[in-house]
């Protein structure tokens, strides 16, 4: 036997300091505790004739494993009402904190039923509030709702027949009466979702007090010289007679247009290139277009100076030809013949060169050098038309060439086109004239089919087109560069949306802000009647804006004038003399001046903005722009950054192809139960959080049966825990950390470093990483390993008896750990479980107490070592008996005189015991701890040989022990009462289940 005095006393003293312990305990009920609560009592089941059956104390409690059907669903209800979902946001703002949160909502469009791209969005956030509501913040949420804009006024008036013969006030007040019942849908639909906030006071881009506060950013930003009207071209949805922002369309890779290939006869050869092109034959530049109907606009063809330029000859006609050096060949095979290069010079000798339009006679078109000219393309010179293309604009505006446009609001030929085109759509039969007149003057080479991206209106689906127009703008180009600087000080999660957003940043030169309908709030400004000069200054705007403060923005249609504009605003003219501008601002405008409207403070900046990545260049953009143009700072700290919702096969949701989720049919089921089961919020609340929603979050079936059977699991876990506290009070049965089992203390100890992995994965929005910690935390450490080791002490021992109460500490902690660490998650879940515990029957509430309140003091060194050394030891022994029943063994650990025989020690006093700690962990029904081999070992005997590192202090303490593990069929019987094999007949208990029948348990 070895002897305590065999270790040296530094071994030993370190290892009685870091294990002061109590010892004893034992193990049994080997099914596992998943099984055991997923049933109905089975082991008191299969025992029904066992005289012993009720000195067993089993689990008990009504807290159910499973909620089928409608259940699920009715008891979120009841949760919602008895724990007061809705005044949990009132609660928590009365606090008396100077801790505060404020997560800005972003508001969602209010055009149309509830989605899931909806529930991913607020669900996101209503986790991120509820943590920081139980971590003692204030939380500063206010839900909102973009109202205005085209899309709204479309689906309004398509309920209405005779919709183009209303007034403009009868289409507001349509729009008005659409918009407030789709909020009111959504709203019940997150409310439904548990989502916390103060639903009788919420802002909606209509209200007056917010339309007043976004007319005084817009004129703020234009005194500082940030907003300004011009003329250029724009996207303009025909579709809709509107100018559009680039944030408003969406691009259809499969679009076809037809392209063609024109050639300009040359009117006035290069100087330099002369002498290649001497007359003797005709000569022209090759130009190719997807947009044959902007050919009418023409005003110059322009090359790229560094770039190289061939003049070539046409072997089938004898034509002289400039074009790209790069694209000769591509561009003779499209036009099947051949091309004889006959010179080549670079781009700057094509200056001060001139061609013939192709279609109006006695017009020139000058050759001009452009950067934006590319090779990957084309014939390497570009068409340029400055009423129908930006960079055609800036090319134009540079050499102060005609920008007029021939295009109607309705993308239809105006007269000044001339007689061939006048009334005909651009896109359409005005596309197919322009060829014909092409075809017909002899300049048309080839037209074919071109398949590419095209952007369309993102209502309509319909094509837009690029039109000169007067517009209002902001002036990014000015705003850029410190928009760009504050930004780089924002948090931004993932980090790489950062970079996304700087690059859209720096493309965005202007951004038009103006649009031509009457459902939103109006730019401020009149306009001369004869001259049509602007009228706008501060008296003007702080006129207007005190009436909508009082009256709304309907207001600027139903006044006169007189009304609006002052004479002495108007500088002493005749207000009669004016007229109210026409234009509504942009709703991106007017989303992206909602921080001067719901945040508060004079910091008026939000700790958190949270929304989808198109927003990044949306209402993430427009917010920034507008904060920094007026305060020069971001109006966030963070920026939260999620994917898109798609198919669970990552294909996009459609009605046609049957992948669309309802909310509502996930929550509540649909008409097929069978087909589509009623899961609850909270499995739409986990799928939420288990995703990686910093990319595509994909939902369907099998993801939501999926997430049901993770929480039927989690569920499994927290009745296993529920039904061993029966009878269990933590204020009074209670044990110390310092008198409780090793193993229970190792427990609290991990319970503190899962409670602080948690913490910072809700920190950081990882949400996922939260549940993969839950699952890790439940499945491993509780329901395998600690669930499994301690079902003897719960089932077998008396009641109070203080190893009992050991573990059901323990098991109280871990319930109160666990339930708050997914409650932000899963609320409903959370609040039905504090409903069941058999203690605090007058509870607050998981959000109304508090965050994790896991000790610092649980995380002791030492402990891990001791626990995982008896474990691995553990493996050791029952990987020689795999597939066999380990109670039917005893098992024998030799053990070199050291620190880990030290650490066995102290979880085992005597040399042979079925009621150790050590025992316990072993899971046999008798543990036999050695400092060498038995004498009397056979030799034949299978003996398991293995290291165990200990690395304590930082690796102060280091230690290399190796071990030895015997497994031999016990020769006890089987006790009928916790069926270990320990009693001296099979008839009659064990000693120790005998003193608990007597009432004589061990203390």
């Amino acid at each position: 036997m070895f002897r305590p005095w065999q270790v040296s006393p530094l071994a030993r003293a370190r290892a009685q300091v870091l294990l002061r312990a109590r010892a004893g305990g034992s193990y049994g009920w080997a099914r596992s505790a998943a099984s055991e609560a997923n049933s109905q009592q089975p082991a008191a089941e299969s025992r029904q004739d066992s005289q012993y059956r009720d000195t067993v104390l089993l689990p008990n409690s009504r807290f159910p494993v499973q909620l089928p059907g409608r259940l699920q669903p009715e008891t979120e209800l009841e949760t919602q009402q008895k724990c007061g979902f809705l005044e949990l946001y009132s609660w928590q703002r009365q606090r008396k904190t100077k801790q505060e949160f404020c997560l800005h909502d972003g508001p969602p469009y209010a055009n149309g039923d509830p989605h899931v791209g909806h529930a991913l969005n607020k669900i996101l956030k209503d986790i991120t509030n509820r943590f920081y509501v139980m971590r003692g913040y204030k939380v500063h949420y206010v839900p909102g709702w973009d109202c205005h804009g085209l899309p709204i006024e479309l689906k309004a008036l398509s309920e209405v027949k005779g919709a183009e013969n209303l007034s403009p006030m009868q289409i507001r007040q349509k729009a008005r009466e659409f918009a407030e019942r789709a909020i009111e849908k959504q709203k019940s639909a997150f409310i439904r979702w548990g989502v916390m906030a103060d639903w009788a006071n919420c802002y909606c881009t209509f209200d007056p007090k917010y339309e007043a506060n976004q007319l005084r950013v817009f004129y703020k930003m234009y005194d500082k010289g940030f907003i300004y009207q011009d003329y250029k071209p724009v996207f303009w949805s025909p579709s809709t007679k509107t100018a559009l922002a680039e944030a408003e369309l969406e691009y259809n890779e499969q679009h076809v247009s037809r392209s063609v290939y024109i050639k300009f006869p040359l009117l006035k050869s290069p100087p330099k290139l002369t002498s290649v092109i001497d007359g003797s034959s005709p000569a022209s530049v090759l130009v190719w277009t997807t947009q044959p109907w902007t050919v009418p606009a023409n005003q110059a063809v322009c090359y790229m100076p560094d770039s190289a330029y061939s003049i070539v000859k046409c072997t089938t006609t004898g034509e002289h030809f400039i074009l790209a050096a790069d694209r000769v060949e591509s561009t003779a095979a499209v036009l099947d013949t051949q091309f004889e290069v006959v010179s080549t010079c670079k781009g700057v000798d094509l200056a001060d060169g001139s061609c013939a339009h192709p279609t109006i006679h006695g017009r020139g078109s000058p050759l001009l050098p452009a950067n934006h000219v590319t090779m990957s393309k084309g014939t390497g010179l570009v068409h340029t038309a400055p009423a129908h293309g930006m960079e055609d604009y800036s090319v134009a505006s540079h050499h102060q060439l005609p920008t007029d446009c021939l295009v109607d609001e309705g993308g239809f030929f105006t007269e000044a086109a001339g007689p061939k085109l006048q009334n005909k759509n651009v896109l359409e039969e005005g596309n197919e004239a322009v060829i014909q007149m092409l075809r017909a003057a002899g300049s048309l080479l080839k037209e074919e089919k071109y398949v590419h991206s095209y952007p369309y209106d993102w209502r309509t689906k319909k094509p837009i087109i690029i039109r000169a127009s007067k517009q209002w703008f902001v002036n990014t180009a000015n705003v850029k560069a410190a928009a760009q600087e504050a930004v780089k000080k924002v948090k931004v999660i993932p980090t790489s949306a950062v970079n996304r957003m700087l690059e859209m940043l720096d493309r965005r030169t202007f951004w038009c802000i103006s649009r031509q309908r009457c459902w939103g709030v109006p730019i401020p400004v009149f306009y001369q009647k004869n001259t049509g000069e602007c009228l706008i200054n501060s008296e003007t705007v702080t006129d207007v804006i005190k009436i909508v403060e009082q009256q709304g923005t309907d207001a600027w249609w139903t006044l006169p004038i007189e009304k609006l504009l002052s004479k002495e605003a108007a500088g002493g003219q005749d207000v009669l003399d004016y007229v109210k501008g026409q234009d509504v601002l942009d709703i991106w405008f007017d989303s992206g001046t909602s921080w001067s409207h719901v945040l508060e403070g004079s910091e008026q900046r939000a700790d958190t903005y949270l929304e989808g990545k198109d927003q990044l260049g949306g209402w993430f953009q427009s917010s920034l722009l507008t904060s920094v143009a007026t305060r020069k700072k971001a109006p966030y700290k963070t920026l939260v950054v999620h994917g898109f919702t798609l198919g669970e096969k990552g294909e996009k949701m459609s009605k046609s192809i049957g992948n669309v989720v309802d909310p509502d049919v996930v929550i509540n089921g649909g008409e097929d139960h069978s087909k589509d089961p009623p899961y609850g919020a909270d499995v739409l609340r986990w799928w939420v959080a288990e995703s990686n929603v910093f990319a595509e979050v994909l939902i369907g079936p099998v993801v939501l049966n999926a997430a049901r059977d993770d929480i039927n699991k989690l569920r499994n876990t927290l009745r296993f825990m529920l039904g061993n506290m029966a009878g269990f009070n933590p204020e009074t049965d209670s044990i110390p950390p310092s008198e409780m089992y090793i193993v229970d203390q190792y427990m609290l100890h991990l319970l503190q470093d899962y409670g602080n992995k948690v913490t910072e994965a809700y920190k950081e929005y990882d949400y996922s990483k939260v549940v993969r910690l839950l699952q890790t935390f439940c499945s491993r450490n509780l329901s395998n390993f600690y669930f499994t080791m301690i079902k003897d002490r719960l089932y077998c021992e008396e009641e109070k008896d203080p190893k009992r109460r050991s573990c059901q500490t323990v098991l109280a902690e871990a319930l109160d750990i666990v339930v708050r660490s997914f409650a932000p998650i899963l609320p409903h879940l959370a609040e039905e479980v504090f409903q069941h515990l058999p203690y605090k029957k007058d509870s607050e509430g998981v959000f109304r107490t508090g965050w994790i309140k896991a000790s610092p003091a649980w995380k002791k060194p030492g402990i891990e070592e001791a626990i995982e050394g008896a474990c691995a030891m553990r493996d050791s022994f029952l990987g020689s008996i795999s597939g066999k029943n380990a109670l039917e063994y005893e098992v024998i650990i030799v053990i070199e005189p050291g620190l880990l025989f030290e650490l066995m020690e102290a979880l085992q006093a005597e040399e042979t015991s079925s009621v150790s700690q050590l025992n316990e962990i072993m899971m046999a029904s008798q543990t036999t701890l050695l400092s060498e081999l038995p004498k009397e070992t056979p030799a034949d005997a299978n003996i398991i040989k293995g290291n165990f590192l200990i690395n304590m202090e930082g690796g102060f303490i280091r230690e290399d022990s190796s071990y030895k593990v015997i497994a031999q069929p016990i020769a006890k019987a089987k006790c009928p009462r916790c069926r270990r094999y320990t009693a001296d007949s099979s008839s009659t208990p064990c000693p120790r289940c005998l003193k608990v029948i007597a009432g004589k348990g061990s203390t």
